[in-house]
């Protein structure tokens, strides 16, 4: 007579007894159930497991697959099951009690969706750690860039929205990710998401969530946008200046408001988030060509930081090498280190693609490499244009060589027809070599000079001299 639904299994998994709940719940009459396995009507039934293995679960979610429920958009029940023993202590029989009250699934689900957040934090967090970014660890000494890494502390102070400009893979993210981390709100959530990577259609949902059946193919339950997602921390809005101008009419509203409206939803819902936008476009011009708000602007401009590009830092070029080629080495358990002449002709560079474009060539040189240095051979031809002045190893960054080192290269201009940049480099690799070992007379020193063991100095020498 219960509404919930019951099933006794025998040892073997036939189906001694079932109610007329079940039999209802699973669109079949209960001759066609009794009397066959339990795997014929539940396919994925773990009676089998329960009775073998003599043992109890309570309140446990079971998904009913397609086909096998009356009704399919109802297959989300609570099952209790357990093996039966008799007076001799030998299992006799599964038992499973199905819930099928509408308020007892309502609080599974309602359970599942906190769980579901839940693990996001963990996610996010864990993301976090992996990305902990702070002021202290960020690479770059230069005065400049200190300079916005104190305007990015001071920004830290506050609650204020801040706007990173700034040409593309100057370090916008990493720069918000410090500011979140130096914040009273670090220990709450960062997210991220690309104004310009997700199509305009599914933006408004993205970033404000939406209810269930607002839309065709919307998630049973809904889903929570990035603002809910970031209460009590921080929201980074990159390529802001990609964000269609309908959107940025609500964004405005949320900054305003500090409320958002969930598609489909019925009331809003307040949020506690402070805004970090980026953005590699001219806001201003964009606003004069109306592609961009005014009002919305001003609202995320409270604090600018313009994010300097790399060729106005160069002196910070080689610290940052040295910053990738340590974590491609902590990655891959190697003691790579770059060649004399690889960081000077860094410095002769202009840059465009900035810190993401000096981390791509490095890592590319470590991919073509002989596993011991990064050589001059291994960069890009456009490292190869024109010819680089020729470094010393007793602390001043360019000299004059003299000795064998500047017969050797004194050949150079005059060459016809001109050498390839490949032989223009090997040449001067080898009159720093040959410069190096005038100096120490030590095969050890030199090699220590240049930054390399002695292994490959002496083999670079060897294969040079017999080439030149």
């Amino acid at each position: 007579m219960s509404s919930d639904g019951f099933v006794v299994v025998d040892p073997n998994g036939i189906v001694i007894d079932i109610n007329d709940s079940y039999c209802k719940f699973l669109n079949r009459s209960r001759d066609k159930i009794v009397g066959r396995h339990i795997e014929e009507t539940i396919p994925n039934s773990r009676m089998m497991d329960v009775v073998k293995r003599d043992y109890a679960d309570e309140l446990e979610p079971h998904y009913f697959q397609a086909g096998n429920v009356k009704d399919p958009d109802n297959t989300f029940v609570l099952v209790s099951r357990s093996s039966v023993r008799n007076d001799q202590g030998e299992v006799v029989a599964g038992v499973a009690h199905v819930h099928f009250r509408q308020q007892t699934v309502d609080s599974a689900k309602k359970l599942t969706k906190i769980y579901n957040t839940m693990e996001f934090y963990r996610e996010e967090y864990e993301n976090s750690n992996q990305k902990n970014y702070t002021f202290k660890n960020i690479v770059g000494r230069s005065q400049q860039y200190q300079g916005k890494i104190r305007e990015g502390i001071r920004a830290a102070k506050t609650n204020f929205p801040v706007i990173l400009t700034g040409e593309t893979g100057t370090g916008k993210e990493v720069f918000a990710r410090a500011i979140h981390n130096t914040s009273s709100r670090a220990s709450m959530p960062m997210v991220c998401i690309n104004c310009a990577a997700i199509p305009a259609d599914l933006l408004e949902s993205e970033l404000f969530g939406y209810e269930e059946g607002s839309f065709t193919g919307a998630k049973r339950g809904g889903k929570k946008g990035k603002f809910q997602l970031a209460d009590g921390g921080t929201i980074f809005l990159d390529e802001i200046g990609d964000m269609p101008l309908a959107m940025q009419a609500k964004l405005l509203r949320v900054l305003q408001e500090r409320e958002i409206d969930p598609v489909g939803g019925k009331a809003p819902i307040p949020v506690d988030v402070r805004v970090i936008s980026a953005t590699r476009k001219d806001l201003p011009q964009m606003i004069a060509s109306g592609e961009f708000r005014e009002d919305l602007y001003y609202r995320l401009n409270v604090i600018h930081i313009e994010m300097p590009p790399l060729r106005e830092r160069l002196e910070d070029v080689d610290e940052l090498s040295n910053y990738f080629l340590d974590r491609l080495n902590e990655e891959y358990h190697q003691s790579v280190s770059f060649a004399p002449g690889v960081l000077p002709s860094f410095q002769h560079y202009s840059w465009p693609g900035n810190l993401r474009e000096l981390d791509n060539v490095i890592k590319g040189a470590y991919a073509t490499c002989d596993g011991i240095t990064i050589d001059p051979e291994d960069l890009p031809v456009k490292f190869h244009h024109g010819s680089l002045p020729a470094w010393s190893p007793e602390g001043e960054r360019f000299a004059v060589l003299a000795g064998p080192a500047a017969n050797l290269l004194a050949a150079v201009p005059g060459e016809k027809p001109p050498m390839s940049m490949k032989e223009r480099l090997e040449r001067i690799e080898y009159a720093m070599l040959l410069d190096a070992y005038e100096r120490f007379h030590s095969v050890r020193k030199a090699a220590e000079a240049l930054g390399m063991s002695p292994a490959t100095f002496v083999r670079k020498k060897s294969l040079y001299a017999e080439k030149y």
